[in-house]
């Protein structure tokens, strides 16, 4: 069954939309300081270890997923399966927030990933952000505790092939 949602690499012509995703009120809720995250988000462009896509479905961009090989960027998520990858994501177009698209597109994505070949995929959303929390649940990942990060306490989610 093909995805309604399409990932495609994203490019610096994304960056201005990422620009103004980012200043979002509700991506900026967890992304924080819009021009700290862009400055990140850009500076990936080039990175080996991270694949960074722009969501779109029906035509129309609507989302940022990047996908990053964790042993590159294991900040306190403890041991996991060599080939596990991790994710990080925000719906940036207002309207497609809380119609079930982040669970949707969390599960088409993830699936792709260990249809390829992952292990395991991780994530580690702010305990606080219950919208990502339920999300990512209904996306099939399972909590498997508490972390300590550079960015605060996370809540390790976790599914595997």
């Amino acid at each position: 069954m093909a995805s309604l949602y399409h990932f495609r690499p994203m490019t610096t012509a994304d960056l201005p939309l990422i620009k103004r995703w980012l200043a979002q009120p509700h991506v900026r809720e967890w992304w924080g300081d819009p021009a700290e995250q862009y400055a990140l988000v850009s500076g990936d462009l080039d990175e080996p270890a991270m694949d960074q896509f722009i969501v779109a479905a029906n035509g129309n961009d609507f989302g940022y997923i990047q996908c990053y090989d964790l042993t590159a960027w294991n900040c306190g998520l403890g041991a996991q399966p060599d080939g596990t990858r991790g994710i990080d994501l925000f719906i940036g177009a207002p309207d497609m927030v809380a119609g079930g698209h982040g669970s949707a597109l969390i599960r088409a994505f993830v699936e792709q990933r260990l249809a390829q070949g992952a292990p395991r995929i991780v994530v580690d959303p702010n305990p606080a952000n219950a919208r990502a929390v339920r999300a990512y649940a209904k996306a099939g990942f399972q909590e498997a505790g508490t972390v300590e990060t550079p960015d605060g306490p996370a809540l390790l989610m976790v599914r595997d092939a």
